[in-house]
Formats: C-alpha cells, structure tokens, sequence
C-alpha cells in the first residue's frame, strides 16, 4: 500500500521541534558538558571535636546547669542579627555551615563573605549552600569562593543554563516550571557544631538593617545545646543529596580566583569602613566580644524540623504528614491563645476554616502579617485579601504592619523606626510557653512547594520575649487593626500622632491594588 504523502513526509523528515522541547534539549546538552567536578559527602563535626573548640566549651559552660536542655537567644535587631553571624564565623575554628536561599550583592553580604574567606584562610572548613534562584547572575562569584582549598559551595536543584540573569531563568524554567518553581527556603548559620542560628533571614542588606529605602522586620533564633546536632543534621542531609550541586559543574574559574574576590573585598571594605552602618556596627562587635555573645538564653526543650531534602523534585502535591508543616501541626495543639506573624499569609480555605474554629472555640487567635501599603510582594496579599471577613467575624484579631511608622516608638521588631520596613518574620506563639521560629510563611508554598526548616521550643521566658516583641509591632503606631464593622465594611484603624484613625479604604496605592486585584482573576492561591 503506498503511504499518503503527508504520512510519506513525516517518515522522512522530523516533526518541528517546539520551544520547550528545544530548551530542555539545551539544557541536557548543557549539562553533559559541564566540567567534572568531585563531590564528596561530608558530615559536621562530631562532639569530640566540638569539644575541642573555644565556641564549643563556651556552649557547655553555658549548658552545664541545665541538662538537657538548649539555649536559645532571639536576635531581632538586624545589626545584632549581623554582628553575631560575623562573631561566628571569626570564632570558627573547624567548620562553618552556610544554608540561605537568597544571597545580595551589597554591604552586609560582602562583609560576611569577607569573613567567610578569612575563616577559610584560617583553616576553617567552609560549606555553603545555596538554592539556585539565589544563585542567579552570581555564579562566578560562587565559583571563586569555591575555588578556595578550604571553601565548598553548592547549588540546590540547579538549572546548567539561564545562570547569567533573572530574565534568562525565567526563560528556561518555562518548560520545567511544575518542578523547578519548588525551592529551598531553608536557613542556617552553624558554627563548629556549637552554635547555629536560623530564621527568616537571607543575605542582604535589607535583612541587617542596611537596607535603602525599606528594612525587614526579620527574625532569628541563636540556639546552643543539643538541638544544634540536630540542625547539623538538617544541614548535611541537604548537603549530601543529590540536588546539591558544585558549583564548578556550572561555572569555571581560574583555580586561584579566591584570591582576587579576597582582595576587592579588602580593598572595598576599606573604602566603605567609615560608613555610618560600619561605625555602628564596629560598637556593637566590641560590645559583644567584651561581654557575652548574647545578652540572654532562654533555656527549654528545643526540637528542629525540617522538610525531607528531595521534596523540592517531587512530583505533584505531597501529602501534609510528609511535609514539616504536617510535623509542626502535629505537635501544636492552642488551648488558649494562638499568635501567628508571617510577612506573607495567605489561609486557604482549609487554614481559613481552622482558625474561625479555633476562635469560635475559644481560643484567642492573633495573626500578624504585613498591609498592603508595606508588602513587597502584593499579589501574595491578593490571595489573603478574601479570607479576612470571614476570619473577622470569628473573633480572629488581624493586624497588617505599616509601612511608615511613628518615629517616637523606635524599632518595629527589630526594623529601624525611622524607616520604611515590611514584615518578615515567620513565628508561631501557642499558649504561655511554646515557640516556633524558624524559615516557613503561613502559604501553600511553605506547606507544599518549597522546602523549610525551623525550632519548635518550649520556653516560657522565650514566648514572653516574642510576644513582648510582638507587642510593640502591633501598636497602633506601628500596624492597622482590621475591624469589621456590623454592615460586614472592613475598617483600618491606627494612630496618626496622637489622633486615632479609621479608614474605610485599604491603604496602598494604585499599583499594589491592581496587583492584588490581578492575583485574584488569575487564582493564584496556590502557588504562593
């Protein structure tokens, strides 16, 4: 039987390829060229080790009246945030680990990596990990870090192309955007197995209080004691598995290239060392090695929890027992008050239902996050937007922080008062005595896509501090309370000066208003 000619052309010739096909071509293609590059499992520290080093006798002293418990301190201040993260890497003998999510090019994070290379000079072991959204455009940056003996740095779930600029990754992420959209969020600063911090905080200068024009209002939380080995753990799983990527795979640099990153770090340090933010912060540094390296620890029962290091390539949406949001609801139960701070809340209907029944069984249910004036990501408001009516009439209070605020009520939890800032903290506070902080917002993408770690702690002193801390950033000089009034009108009320103020239209301008409105046509709830 002879073929029909359309039949007949389609043997002889190939189909046209499409833009995804062609772009998945190029980045297999791009991946068997890249250069090879050992990678070798490593673990922290053990505690023999750990004992041998000036932090790692420092935390038993501290530890030794209260066994089996851990230490834990809140840094809130982001230059307190900042100067202790350079203590440590100055203090680290052994081994420095580095896990965020996103990383600048600015002030606070050249000093840090400033550090980082003289740790490294000093025989310190270095690893730091990054997720490759973090990554992008600062390849060759990474890669002359890495290009030290003594300094290791990884990508995870990295792409081999589209490396050199956002607008490159977004192009080839298209094809592959139901995995690739799944990131790590996690963050941890660990210091000879002795010390570890984690929180809401990347690298960046808005994070340090550095920034221009708008500061985070961020939070970590220092923890010494056992929980550390346990966060350590969370670090070398992540570390060890197959998503975490040399660097070198993706970007070649001359095997001394560490060399010239160390020296334009020193000589810009040097130009920027009479700079206010420096001539503060140098204080502070001499404040903290004087004295101890926290002001005050908090001691209690420390758990850290974290998301399983592949859930970023999984496939589809994982079940919630599988997930650490699935461990943490597990192990909170209010009975009496529930406080919720998340820089970006967005309930669901699910989470929406949850809490009105908390509330409606008596549970006094706070929730903290930022207006639409303050957020840096609107469309993300767009999505929480529709769930506050309902919320409301539970008896849920809301509060959305400001994005200006009174300058006579100084620092809005740990953000410069004299600044614009948007919330960034991620806290949970259960009763008298429970705390969890730690890297997750109250989203879908914190529960299904991304990956997140924290400390769950049972601590009364350290609930008392946060809500403390909470307190001041819920203000009305600081945030809008959101009222419903008996019509079902949402309200905003604050204070101006020394008048209180209701208005009946949601703050932000027009842009953030569109944005909002535009999250909203398009359902975007659950990927945010």
């Amino acid at each position: 039987m002879t073929a029909r000619p359309e039949a007949s052309r389609s043997a002889r010739w190939p189909r046209p390829i499409g833009l995804a096909s062609l772009l998945v071509l190029i980045m297999v293609l791009a991946g068997c060229a890249a250069p090879p590059q050992p990678r070798h499992h490593a673990t922290a520290l053990p505690p023999w080790e750990v004992a041998e080093t000036r932090l790692g006798r420092w935390a038993a002293e501290q530890a030794e009246p209260h066994p089996g418990q851990s230490g834990l301190a809140l840094l809130a201040d982001g230059k307190d945030a900042f100067a202790v993260r350079g203590l440590l890497a100055a203090r680290a003998e052994r081994r420095l680990d580095i896990q965020t999510y996103l990383m600048g090019d600015d002030l606070t994070t050249r000093a840090l990596l400033a550090r980082v290379l003289d740790a490294a000079e000093r025989g310190v072991e270095v690893r730091l990990l990054i997720d490759d959204i973090g990554a992008v455009g600062q390849g060759e940056r990474l890669a002359a870090l890495d290009s030290h003996p003594n300094l290791r740095v990884r990508v995870y779930h990295p792409l081999p192309v589209g490396r050199s600029s956002l607008a490159a990754r977004v192009l080839v992420t298209l094809p592959v955007l139901s995995r690739h959209h799944r990131r790590m969020h996690n963050k941890l600063w660990i210091a000879d197995n002795a010390l570890a911090i984690t929180g809401g905080r990347n690298l960046g200068d808005e994070y340090y209080s550095a920034g221009e024009p708008r500061n985070f209002a961020d939070l970590d939380l220092l923890a010494l004691g056992p929980v550390v080995a346990r966060m350590s753990m969370s670090f070398d799983l992540y570390w060890n598995h197959g998503l975490a990527q040399p660097v070198g795979r993706y970007h070649r640099v001359d095997a001394d290239a560490w060399r010239t990153l160390r020296d334009e770090l020193t000589a810009w340090l040097a130009e920027e060392s009479d700079a206010d933010y420096f001539s503060a912060l140098r204080r502070r540094h001499r404040e903290r090695e004087r004295n101890r390296l926290v002001d005050d620890l908090h001691w209690g029962h420390a758990e850290a929890l974290w998301d399983p290091p592949g859930k970023p390539a999984w496939r589809g949406r994982p079940a919630l027992a599988a997930t650490m949001a699935g461990q943490l609801w597990e192990r909170v139960t209010p009975e009496e008050r529930l406080g919720l701070v998340s820089a970006y809340f967005v309930p669901t209907a699910a989470g929406s239902r949850v809490l009105q029944e908390l509330a409606e069984s008596g549970v006094e249910v706070e929730v903290v996050t930022n207006s639409l004036e303050a957020t840096d990501v609107p469309v993300v408001h767009g999505a929480y937007a529709p769930h506050r009516r309902a919320l409301l009439a539970s008896g849920v209070t809301l509060f959305e922080l400001r994005a200006e605020h009174d300058n006579d009520e100084g620092a809005v939890m740990g953000a410069p008062g004299s600044s614009a800032s948007a919330l960034h903290i991620k806290a949970l506070m259960v009763d008298d005595d429970i705390v969890f902080v730690g890297t997750p917002n109250a989203d879908p993408r914190s529960v299904w896509w991304n990956s997140e770690v924290g400390l769950l702690v049972e601590s009364e002193g350290l609930a008392r501090e946060l809500r403390e801390l909470v307190a001041v950033g819920t203000s009305p000089g600081q945030s809008y309370r959101v009222i419903l009034d008996d019509e079902g009108r949402l309200g905003w009320e604050t204070r101006r000066g020394d008048e209180t103020v209701r208005l009946s239209r949601e703050p932000g301008g027009p842009w953030r208003h569109a944005n909002a409105w535009l999250s909203r046509l398009l359902r975007l709830e659950r990927w945010l």
